[in-house]
């Protein structure tokens, strides 16, 4: 295949190359903060958002579009409107928070859409995203090519940038503790990197991905289940410091998930087994996370 990524210098959109390329002609373009640098990659330094830039990008046609770096109204539409290369599939990196909150339903790819704007940086990304859902369809039948939503949930797993697991390896590391919220009835749902990776790329052109939303997530998981398998993943004992949910909120503790059942999301992914998703054990993902960790953080492999 020849696939077009936008993006693909960070976390899932660098995992999406690395397990890609050899196996495909790869076009990436991308800001170049962080060259990549493989053989058989092609990089363009470019912004997604200057259309002369994509305007001169000289290929003719790509397979597919697979788009990490979405975010605000227009920049679907600027990539089909500029890029002058025909493609037969645009795959959009969406979430799950675009779903409509509070219903208290499992949601699945057909349920509507969140339409409020709840404020704040949160607000901003989940009301961008769920614009650009709308855009990429109309944006593609403008250019004749199929659509394929990539919905995921929590992602996890080396070099993710959102302060989720990392904040509690950094407590492990340095306290030998790490901070519970005892009494949680949130549930929430992740998904390791290289097995959303995977997803896309079986989703890449392919026919029976077109025109077609997918929820990317694993088993709800609850804050109890998150301490368990995090035990598991690093080898080694660690302090729970118990704290009320009250306690949590009062102090403006940051912790990662959500933390009762009323702000709780849970979400479908029966779908994705189209596309042949199995999601690693999340004690084994969490284990492979933290040993990058270590190595990223200049501690080397701790025993365990």
């Amino acid at each position: 295949m020849r696939i077009f990524v936008l993006g693909g210098s960070y976390f899932l959109g660098r995992a999406f190359v690395e397990l890609a390329a050899g196996k495909h002609e790869l076009f990436v373009a991308n800001r170049g903060s962080r060259p990549l640098n493989r053989p058989g990659v092609r990089e363009y330094c470019l912004d997604r958002r200057d259309g002369e830039a994509l305007a001169a990008i000289e290929e003719t046609c790509f397979d597919a579009v697979v788009d990490f770096c979405a975010y605000s109204p227009g920049d679907i539409r600027l990539v089909c409107r500029k890029l002058k290369a025909s493609f037969d599939q645009y795959l959009f990196v969406s979430t799950c928070d675009v779903y409509r909150r509070g219903t208290g339903r499992v949601m699945g790819e057909e349920d509507e859409l969140e339409e409020r704007d709840f404020g704040g940086e949160a607000g901003a990304y989940i009301t961008g995203k769920a614009a650009l859902e709308r855009e990429l369809r109309e944006s593609c039948s403008e250019k004749s090519a199929a659509f394929t939503s990539l919905r995921p949930a929590f992602i996890y797993g080396p070099g993710n940038y959102a302060p989720r697991e990392s904040l509690y390896f950094h407590w492990i590391a340095t306290a030998g503790q790490i901070l519970h919220p005892s009494d949680a009835d949130g549930e929430f749902q992740m998904a390791y990197v290289e097995d959303v990776a995977r997803a896309i790329l079986a989703a890449c052109h392919n026919p029976r991905a077109y025109d077609r939303a997918y929820n990317l997530c694993g088993e709800e998981t609850t804050y109890e289940d998150f301490a368990i398998a995090l035990r598991e993943a690093v080898g080694t004992d660690f302090v729970r410091v118990e704290l009320s949910v009250s306690d949590v909120l009062q102090r403006g503790i940051p912790l990662p998930f959500p933390l009762t059942a009323e702000e709780s999301q849970h979400y479908s992914g029966e779908r994705a087994a189209e596309l042949g998703v199995d999601y690693t054990p999340l004690a084994e993902g969490l284990r492979k996370t933290y040993l990058a960790w270590l190595e990223q953080e200049g501690r080397g492999r701790e025993p365990g």
